[in-house]
């Protein structure tokens, strides 16, 4: 246990310590129309904030401003949020929370709006729990929601309020944009953007999307051999004859890793899959009558796959390396393994087949340029002969991890 909450502790000085690390430079823009330059914590947020922290000077003190106080902020080369007062409906899109009726339900709201595409006509998004809306602008036209709701049916069946397209058709007028191209918009980010991207450009009029950012590193494919010291003690619960502390042993291991990182919160967060060989093999040898002197021999052979499957989160040193620590749920495929006891003379009197149950495994590393890691991990423990009500055995192992991200 000792070594599970030193790497928690580790985890949160590390978490303290480079906190600040998201500032980036940017403005706001407060109620007396004055642009403040200052930086900003950018946390790439998922639903839209109501208030950024910001510091004046990368070492002053942080403070925080919010919808009462700022009209608009941007960080410089990632996104721009305006605020705003308006009608927005806060309709579910999830099934468990669809309502009964086509009719959306405005209310009065004043919001951080993301800004998407600025131009002669303008799209902003509004992310909340468990909606997604957006909203446009034009130089006639002041913003309102792009309307879209799903719905059930009398027949339990899932119905759609598209009135977006027809805000779309009689707002975004333009010789090629035609109505078959306003029909096949989804309510969807990437339609949207294409869509007014279409129309600023019909205009040849100059726009900036916010969205076009450089190419984000999502997938990550590493091969990860890996040292491990593992150990194993069996014991039976109703008689001693066969108890056998295996001791412990190092073995090479390998992995191949697959990480899928999520497009927000600055690429902070993951999901790691990470199918491993292992393998274990000892032998002790005890006495069975101090008169005769004879000796038993037991011996545990031990190889499988392991499938662990988890959440790993990155703290960024600076642009070319990165902290980073990981939990896993690990499930154990055995392969030809099995623990028996041998004679003097090498025949097999009793044998036992391996059979693992789940355990979990805690790490923490460091990745240089996206491409190099190493990392120190340690599993709880995983019983090996679980099938067998009597036997208790522990398998413990701790592992370094050495990482080549190849793709």
């Amino acid at each position: 246990m000792k070594k599970y909450f030193l790497l928690i502790a580790l985890a949160i000085f590390v978490s303290k310590t480079y906190s600040q690390i998201t500032f980036e430079k940017g403005y706001f823009i407060n109620n007396a129309n004055q642009k403040v330059e200052c930086f900003i914590k950018n946390v790439d947020w998922r639903k839209n904030p109501s208030e950024i922290e910001y510091k004046i000077s990368e070492n002053d003190k942080i403070k925080t401003i919010g919808l009462k106080t700022a009209k608009e902020f941007r960080i410089y080369n990632a996104s721009k949020y305006i605020q705003k007062t308006v009608e927005i409906d806060k309709s579910s899109t999830k099934i468990n929370n669809l309502s009964e009726t086509k009719k959306v339900n405005f209310t009065t709201k004043t919001l951080f709006l993301k800004v998407l595409i600025e131009g002669k006509a303008n799209l902003y998004s509004y992310e909340g729990d468990g909606f997604s809306k957006f909203f446009y602008s034009t130089e006639n036209k002041t913003i309102e929601q792009l309307v879209y709701k799903t719905y059930l049916t009398k027949d339990s069946k899932i119905g759609e309020n598209n009135r977006f397209k027809q805000q779309l058709w009689n707002n975004l007028k333009c010789a090629s944009i035609k109505l078959n191209t306003i029909e096949k918009i989804r309510y969807k980010k990437k339609d949207l953007i294409n869509i007014f991207s279409q129309f600023n450009n019909c205009f040849k009029s100059e726009f900036v999307n916010y969205e076009l950012k450089e190419k984000r590193d999502l997938f990550n494919l590493s091969v990860r051999p890996q040292f491990r010291n593992s150990s194993l003690n069996i014991k039976n619960a109703v008689s001693d004859t066969k108890n056998t502390n295996f001791g412990s042993s190092t073995s090479f291991g390998l992995g191949i890793e697959a990480e899928i990182i999520f497009p927000f919160n600055k690429n902070k967060w993951a999901i790691i899959f990470e199918p491993t060989f292992q393998q274990f093999k000892s032998e002790k040898t005890y006495v069975v009558s101090e008169f005769s002197g004879r000796t038993n021999t037991a011996v545990a052979k031990y190889n499988s796959i392991e499938l662990p499957i988890g959440v790993r989160h990155y703290f960024f040193l600076n642009n070319d390396s990165k902290i980073f620590i990981n939990a896993s749920y690990i499930n154990d495929i055995p392969l030809n393994s099995s623990i028996h006891f041998e004679e003097e003379d090498g025949h097999i009197y009793s044998e036992k087949n391996v059979n693992t149950n789940t355990n979990f495994a805690f790490g923490m590393g460091y990745k240089l340029k996206n491409k190099y890691s190493i990392e120190a991990r340690v599993q709880t423990k995983r019983q090996v002969m679980n099938s067998y009500i009597f036997w208790k055995s522990p398998y413990k192992t701790t592992s370094i991890i050495f990482g080549y991200s190849f793709l």
